[in-house]
């Protein structure tokens, strides 16, 4: 199952995705949130490790890091 890292803001909404692919993409993500956290210096910017069938199966499962994509369709 592939894995991602987002890189969310906080304050603004803002992120980055980073998918990793089906062969071992959990555990890569996990090491590079780990390689982001130890260089971030931001205490608004959460760096998570997520595992899921999609892109749009973590927009279900964790929407709140998605809340700004769904309030900029809206509009």
């Amino acid at each position: 199952m592939p894995g991602f890292v987002i890189e969310y803001h906080r304050r603004t909404g803002e992120k980055k995705v980073t998918e990793f692919g089906q062969q071992d993409g959990y555990k890569r993500a996990v090491k590079a949130r780990l390689a982001q956290e130890r260089t971030n210096h931001d205490p608004d910017v959460e760096i998570v490790a997520l595992m899921g069938s999609s892109l749009d199966a973590l927009k279900q499962t964790h929407s709140r890091y998605f809340m700004a994509d769904r309030t900029a369709q809206n509009v």
